[in-house]
């Protein structure tokens, strides 16, 4: 379930970007053994491979929806909402949903995984439906997403859970060639804004700013409100995506709530005993996505101290933008 640093290496040298990379600032990675700044943010090596593929390949359609977060801010549990209820005319009968058979990045796929290079991208486009997903930052997106104006659903988590469930994701990740990575390390370059894809309050601020400009094309949600009022998140989801729920049907509502619901994903055989293959790289098993999925976890791995300086950085970063954070 590792990446080997060492394959991802010699396979990039062969690039021909790699004189570019070797002068990029770098710092110490959470994965691998480095993160590199790329325009002002975090990736690795195989990460900034797939940020150029998808600027390079991918053109959106004004049918699209995108899903797009900072790492380990409710993407898995996301995806299944946004499948069920794009999908839910298609599927009324849950007990053959392909959610109960497939994992939901299968469903709803990553961006930067699917397109290899220009062949891949086509060959999907051709098969398979306009749902996607992405880490990459709103100023690294492709323009064709900008200029043909597809649907962009965005999600913020409170970043003390955050740096807590990345931290305990990318440890199992991590290399076993690289030195231990304490919570502390993890803590230190999070607040740097050294994390996958950060800074994590530009992440935010980039498309918080996109969905006050463009209200129509970019939702922003929260997770902390999905958790506290899933019929008033899921029916707001819905309208966004030109699925409004008719009058009467608020059993549809609860229906999906159900089907996504942690605890009914989790204990699905295909969430405790799958493989997602993201990359040649990059194999996970799927019950690594779904570890607690509870708000305020940082409190059995934060102390106060790293509480309140994370709290005053957001309050710095976001204060400004007119968001409630």
């Amino acid at each position: 379930m590792s990446i080997s640093q060492s394959k991802e290496d010699d396979e990039y040298t062969k690039n021909d970007d790699n004189d570019m990379l070797t002068n990029l600032p770098k710092e110490k990675g959470w994965i691998t053994e480095h993160l590199y700044l790329y325009k002002s943010f975090w990736l690795t090596l195989e990460a900034l491979k797939g940020v150029k593929r998808t600027q390079q390949c991918f053109k959106a359609q004004p049918t699209d929806i995108l899903l797009a977060t900072s790492p380990k801010s409710g993407t898995t549990w996301f995806k299944a909402l946004i499948y069920a209820i794009v999908n839910r005319d298609r599927f009324d009968d849950n007990s053959s949903h392909p959610l109960l058979t497939k994992g939901p990045h299968d469903l709803v796929p990553f961006l930067e995984a699917i397109i290899q290079n220009e062949a891949s991208y086509n060959d999907y486009r051709t098969s398979s439906s306009p749902l996607f997903a992405t880490h990459i930052p709103y100023s690294l997106l492709p323009t064709s997403v900008i200029s043909f104006g597809c649907k962009i659903v965005y999600v913020f988590r409170d970043p003390k859970d955050v740096l807590v469930s990345n931290w305990n994701f990318m440890t199992k990740l991590r290399s076993k060639d690289l030195p231990s990575f304490p919570i502390e390390d993890a803590f230190d370059l999070f607040c740097k804004g050294v994390s996958h894809y950060g800074p994590f309050w530009d992440h935010v601020s980039d498309y918080w700013k996109a969905s006050l400009e463009n209200p129509d094309r970019v939702l922003f949600l929260t997770y902390e409100d999905m958790k506290k009022n899933p019929n008033v998140c899921v029916t707001k989801l819905a309208k966004f995506l030109d699925k409004s729920f008719c009058d009467g049907k608020e059993d549809q509502v609860q229906e999906i709530i159900k089907l996504c619901s942690f605890d009914n994903l989790r204990n699905l055989e295909v969430n405790q005993t799958g493989v997602q293959h993201f990359s040649s790289q990059l194999a996970i098993e799927n019950r690594h996505f779904f570890r607690k999925g509870e708000v305020g976890d940082w409190r059995n791995h934060l102390t106060i101290e790293m509480a309140q300086q994370l709290d005053q950085i957001t309050k710095q970063k976001l204060g400004g933008t007119g968001f409630n954070c």
